[in-house]
């Protein structure tokens, strides 16, 4: 895309007065880093707290219109437990199509009473919100109404500082709020949709705020010491390191939520109920196994593999590919992840990586790579 059709968010111009390298993504123009540089970003997110412009990710209400649950209609769709969520409760799950594949992943949230009973909010990934939310409207027509939340926008506060700076700017409660929750609150006459959830591993909060008052939120949490902007590069080591998936690499519409080591997210009611598409597709790789998974992967030195690298087994047969890949700054070391066959996939398993025509070796590992700092209670 051309410079000058690339969309904005509200951010764009402080992200240029603090010195943000800009770069195109899912159609934005966004900050890639900082000064600092990715390496000292990622190491503060890891160390304190920082802040990540999500505004490019697409916010939305699934609003009833015949009167039901919207959450019954939405199980159409995707094969987390919705009907379960209780006010203020949010759960990540995924659109699926007939053959189990993901077309994309999503978080859904049963908002909290003050917003009324007849609705879910969703955010969806930037790259994919057009054709998601078209598709669930289609969908669900007559039963459900899509109303984009194009008037707000989306920060997230990552890292182990971020509840004490979150509690210490919009209420000591959210310090000890649970972890996949959602609260509402007013801060300076401002109106904040605050969950605790991100995609760094670590502990944190995304924050959905009106377009108009994104720079004065942003810039009051920036005016705390523990607070660092932070840009897209390190946003991809954080989660990485984290073994979280990114849509379009990770996970696509050739991958299943099994295959993808993501059963954790489909209810138990869904298991034994289906109704989801793909459903026996899915049932059945719970039942018996898939033939491949997802892994991660350990680089023996210094040199990362980068996605596409062709996995390797011991008599040099092509077996998988790296679907995400890089060095790991709290590591210290390349980690990545990809697919292999499940007779692979024990941690500890000996493979090769084609880097450059040489067989590199390496080894399958337990993911995450990091230990996820989420909050327990």
């Amino acid at each position: 895309m051309t410079e000058e059709s690339l969309k904005t968010t509200p951010l764009n111009a402080l992200h240029r007065e603090l010195g943000g390298k800009m770069v195109p993504f899912a159609g934005y123009d966004m900050p890639v880093q900082y000064p600092a540089g990715i390496l000292k970003e990622h190491t503060h997110t890891r160390e304190a707290a920082g802040l990540f412009d999500v505004s490019h990710m697409g916010q939305a209400w699934l609003i009833s219109e015949d009167g039901t649950d919207p959450a019954i209609a939405l199980e159409t769709l995707v094969p987390a437990d919705v009907q379960g969520l209780t006010a203020g409760q949010q759960r990540y799950s995924q659109l699926l199509n007939d053959q189990g594949g993901i077309l994309d992943d999503l978080m859904v949230t049963r908002p909290v009473a003050d917003f009324g009973t007849d609705r879910l909010y969703l955010v969806v990934n930037a790259a994919c919100k057009d054709q998601d939310l078209t598709l669930i409207a289609d969908a669900l027509k007559g039963r459900v109404r899509v109303e984009r939340l194009e008037d707000r926008a989306l920060v997230a506060l990552q890292g182990p500082r971020a509840a004490e700076v979150t509690a210490k700017l919009f209420g000591a409660d959210l310090a000890t709020m649970p972890f996949m929750s959602q609260a509402r609150v007013s801060w300076d006459g401002v109106d904040l949709w605050i969950s605790r959830s991100g995609y760094t591993g670590e502990d944190g909060y995304e924050i959905s705020v009106s377009n108009a008052d994104a720079e004065k939120l942003a810039r009051a949490l920036l005016a705390e010491d523990a607070v660092a902007p932070i840009g897209l590069g390190a946003r991809d080591s954080l989660r990485l390191e984290a073994g979280l998936c990114l849509y379009g690499h990770d996970i696509d519409e050739t991958t299943t939520p099994v295959e993808g080591g993501l059963t954790w997210s489909i209810g138990k009611r869904r298991r034994a109920e289906g109704g989801f598409p793909g459903a026996d597709t899915v049932l059945a790789q719970i039942a018996d196994g898939a033939s491949r998974k997802r892994v991660g992967v350990q680089p023996e030195g210094r040199a990362p593999a980068r996605e596409g690298t062709e996995i390797q087994n011991a008599a040099g047969d092509s077996v998988g590919v790296v679907t995400s890949g890089g060095f790991g700054p709290t590591v210290g070391g390349p980690v990545a992840m990809g697919y292999v066959p499940s007779d692979l996939a024990k941690p500890g398993t000996e493979i090769f990586l084609s880097v450059r025509g040489k067989a590199l070796p390496a080894k399958v590992v337990k993911l995450p790579f990091v230990p996820p700092g989420f909050y327990r209670g």
